[in-house]
């Protein structure tokens, strides 16, 4: 798995070990960190995806690969195109080509819904035009194309799936609204909402997130598939900072307003009706249960120095 021990890994790594699988983790620890993987039965790996050789060695023995690992945040990926186009684009190249090469069955993979459709009137869906306002989103586009190509000129069974807005345990190192505005909430500092809190995303917990990717690892899916994996629930820049608001307590949190950031979406959420059909997929933890749970998670493991 790589990426496995960062942020969506840790909490997918415990459900496969926990189902009977065998999993090793190849991550660079960039962004992830070996601490989320302490007590847990996985092998750890260090290595970058943009290393075929490191690759090579990781995927002895392996019989499928879950490839989480990314440069993952649309404003970094504005402020340093290049960058994001080695790790997302390169490095999801190497991937696939490893697993080519070791004779692995089956690839899935971490894209994105909102990023990569760009402004299209929502719920946006697998049927939606691609035109993406990001590298981010362009990189994540270009992930799908060499998966759906290798699994043409290979068959290689590669699945991506399309995430919403992921959040809940292990994300204190993720770059995104809901860890922003816990640590401001922590702090004392005013949430910061980029436009007028009119924009929108489609935000879904960390576990039904894993719950999808343990279907798609395990079920007997087309080379090629495609599937946004989401909420169905749209949420506004606002409600979101309310919601936050509420779960830490502080429901008179002061709320500063700075123009919208180049790249970013203005309202995305998508349908999940082709994985609910394909995989058995639907979330099964709301917003109002979820925000309150990663935030006492915060509270406990982050903020209780």
């Amino acid at each position: 798995m790589t990426g496995g021990a960062g942020f969506v890994g840790a909490t997918l790594v415990r459900r496969l070990i926990a189902s009977g699988h065998t999993v090793r983790v190849f991550d660079n620890l960039s962004t992830g960190h070996r601490d989320h993987l302490t007590g847990v039965d996985a092998e750890l790996a260090e290595g970058d995806i943009r290393d075929a050789d490191a690759l090579d060695k990781a995927l002895v023995g392996m019989d499928s690969v879950m490839h989480l690992a990314a440069a993952g945040s649309v404003v970094q990926s504005v402020a340093d195109p290049v960058t994001n186009f080695d790790v997302n684009v390169v490095g999801t190249f190497r991937v696939l080509d490893a697993a080519r090469r070791a004779g692995v069955e089956r690839t899935v993979q971490a894209s994105t819904g909102g990023a990569l459709i760009g402004d299209a009137t929502p719920p946006v869906d697998e049927r939606s035009l691609p035109k993406p306002i990001s590298p981010y989103g362009a990189s994540k586009l270009a992930g799908e194309g060499y998966a759906y190509s290798f699994a043409k000129a290979y068959d290689l069974r590669t699945v991506a799936l399309r995430f919403a807005n992921v959040y809940g345990p292990w994300s204190a190192r993720k770059r995104g609204a809901i860890t922003t505005f816990f640590n401001r909430l922590h702090s004392g500092e005013p949430l910061v909402i980029y436009g007028d809190g009119s924009s929108s995303r489609d935000y879904i917990h960390v576990d039904d997130i894993s719950s999808a990717l343990q279907r798609a690892l395990e079920l007997d899916l087309p080379g090629g598939t495609v599937l946004h994996i989401s909420s169905g629930v749209e949420t506004t820049a606002q409600e979101l900072a309310e919601l936050c608001r509420t779960a830490a307590g502080r429901p008179d949190h002061p709320i500063e307003y700075e123009p919208a950031r180049r790249g970013e979406v203005d309202r995305n959420f998508a349908n999940y009706d082709l994985a609910q059909k394909l995989i058995g997929y639907a979330p099964t933890i709301a917003r109002e249960d979820g925000l309150p749970s990663t935030w006492e998670w915060f509270t406990e493991h982050v903020f209780r120095g």
